[in-house]
């Protein structure tokens, strides 16, 4: 029995041409090689499974190959063309940096390096998950990636980009990859059903391409799956059964049910969901992008951004035609919001089951016939009719003379909306007469109470000491000179600097805190700047020491002791 070999392995691309869903970045690297324009280092830097490590191969066989073809492709028959195809060449190597991502690795790398290929122009180091090197490793590989030898080449192959320095990155070419669309996946999958002898529906492949997600390592695995399970036949429906995949026309019939307000259809929906097994959160999500893909279909102009069939974009477009963009874009916001909090429900099914009622009447069109009364009539409020304007200026007429009540209007139906339109600007009008006659400011009370300077510098003395919500300017310009009380209640204070008492926030504190201490707030204080303000000079070592010493002596025992100077 023969090994069996996986498509992803069997159908690798071997040249340039057979890439997939990457022409502008092998263009550009087979221009390079026939201009002899080479970088001495390559970054392939995208999703897994679109080829950075394959044509990371194919350019390492393509630039050492003694006779290349006109369109820069390897002739896959000289020495070096034949030792690659082997996997026994003496010029190329291939490191995994995940397992070989220490100092000493690089070191033998670079050691490596010093000699010279014996097989063709270049040795070519192919890097994979580079990105997992460590940071000492990076900083080791800098001097030789940056000045390496004429015939050393490097290419590096990562999925995380952002996790490389940015001094590896200024060194390198940066080719990103994109993500393989769907029609190039499928286009793909046919070739290879094709030579495998597989008959497949379209439907099928598209599905697989779909479950991929842009990588094309990956359909093939799912294209290997599915070919075991169903054999050289197949079909949409074996797909769909195997991957666990709900069957798009689910879709299709929950947004009819939406555009028709089916609340029932939706509700049955969901039962037969729940009842084959599949995941009722997954519904949720596919849903929302069904309805995104509606979206999209809306306009020719946003239409190619689609990732189906033509059959399966023409369906989007007809179901399109049907559904309001207000309500589709309603529904997208109203699904991921219950997709978030999907988890943190204890009843899933509900929580599901609500959204999608919501979503069927949010759709649902007005009433344009007249509302059915209820049988319990609404109570309607006794509202008294304001009098007019030039009546409330007469209030002694109105006390004399009789008035005749007038008949109340007959309402005939008093609706929900009209009774809160009222019932708000009645309670609007009351909350502003209640403004007006309340609208008077409170005046303060006046505290005249006697104080001494001595109480006043006590007061000030405690405020500079013990507040630390102000600024230290602001205490060493309010300290520096005593306080005096001219007047009864007026406080004069030195200044050397005019700025410090135009700290509004400050001067208020300190009033605050006057007020409290003296038991007054009729007080004034008034500032001048002083005649003979403190000189303030910078203090030497020695100067801050003989300070020191006036306090405490004994620091000069100590000095002496242990003989101790000034520095410069």
């Amino acid at each position: 029995m023969d090994n069996f070999i996986v498509s992803a392995r069997k159908y690798r691309p071997a040249t340039f041409e057979t890439v997939v869903g990457q022409h502008s970045i092998t263009s550009t690297l087979q221009n390079a090689i026939r201009n002899n324009t080479l970088a001495q280092a390559f970054l392939f830097c995208g999703p897994r499974g679109v080829g950075k490590t394959t044509c990371a191969r194919i350019m390492a066989k393509t630039i050492n190959c003694m006779h290349p073809t006109e369109d820069m492709e390897a002739c896959n028959e000289c020495e070096s063309c034949v030792s690659f195809n082997n996997s026994n060449s003496f010029n190329i190597y291939e490191l995994d940096a995940a397992s070989n991502n220490s100092v000493e690795d690089i070191r033998n790398l670079t050691e490596q390096i010093r000699i010279p290929p014996q097989v063709g122009k270049y040795k070519i180091y192919i890097i994979d998950e580079v990105h997992m090197l460590s940071s000492a490793a990076f900083n080791a590989f800098l001097k030789t990636l940056e000045e390496p030898p004429a015939y050393a080449k490097f290419i590096f192959a990562t999925t995380e980009k952002h996790k490389i320095p940015a001094t590896i990155l200024s060194r390198c070419q940066i080719f990103d990859f994109k993500r393989i669309t769907v029609e190039d996946i499928v286009e793909h999958l046919k070739k290879i059903a094709e030579k495998e002898g597989v008959t497949a529906e379209e439907e099928a492949l598209e599905v697989i391409a779909e479950k991929a997600d842009g990588a094309l390592r990956d359909s093939l695995s799912i294209f290997d799956q599915m070919i075991s399970f169903s054999g050289k036949d197949l079909t949409y429906q074996n797909v769909i059964e195997n991957l666990n995949v709900l069957d798009s026309n689910y879709y299709f019939t929950t947004v009819d049910c939406f555009i028709n307000a089916d609340c029932n259809g939706v509700l049955r929906m969901i039962d037969d969901i729940a009842n084959k097994g599949f995941d009722i959160q997954h519904f949720l999500q596919g849903l929302a992008s069904h309805i995104r893909k509606i979206l999209l279909a809306q306009d020719t102009a946003t239409a190619d951004i689609l990732e189906c069939s033509a059959q399966q974009k023409l369906r989007f477009t007809e179901q399109a035609q049907h559904v309001n963009p207000d309500f589709m874009l309603q529904a997208l916001t109203l699904l991921d919001q219950y997709d978030n909090s999907y988890r943190t429900s204890s009843n899933k099914r509900l929580h599901v089951e609500i959204c999608l009622l919501q979503l069927c009447k949010m759709n649902q069109q007005p009433q344009t016939t007249s509302p059915i009364k209820p049988a319990i009539q609404p109570i309607t409020p006794k509202i008294q009719p304001q009098q007019p304007q030039a009546q409330a200026q007469q209030p002694q007429q109105i006390q004399s003379q009789q008035i005749q009540p007038k008949p109340q209007p007959q309402i005939s139906e008093v609706t929900p909306q009209k009774l809160t339109e009222r019932l708000h600007r009645s309670a609007t009008v009351s909350v502003s007469e209640m403004v007006k006659k309340d609208d008077k400011p409170v005046e303060e009370v006046k505290i005249e109470n006697h104080f001494t300077e001595a109480q006043l510098q006590a007061a000030w003395k405690s405020f500079v000491e013990t507040d630390n919500t102000v600024s230290r300017a602001f205490i060493a310009g309010i300290s520096a000179h005593q306080p005096k009380l001219v007047e009864p209640f007026e406080i004069n204070i030195e200044v050397d600097n005019g700025l410090v008492m135009q700290n509004v926030e400050d001067m208020e504190k300190l009033r605050n805190y006057l007020r409290k201490s003296l038991n007054n707030n009729v007080f004034t204080i008034v500032d001048q700047i002083s005649e003979h303000p403190v000189e303030l000079k910078p203090y030497t070592d020695k100067d801050c020491f003989e300070e020191m010493a006036k306090k405490n002596p004994g620091i000069n025992i100590i000095k002496d002791e242990l003989k101790l100077g000034f520095g410069m």
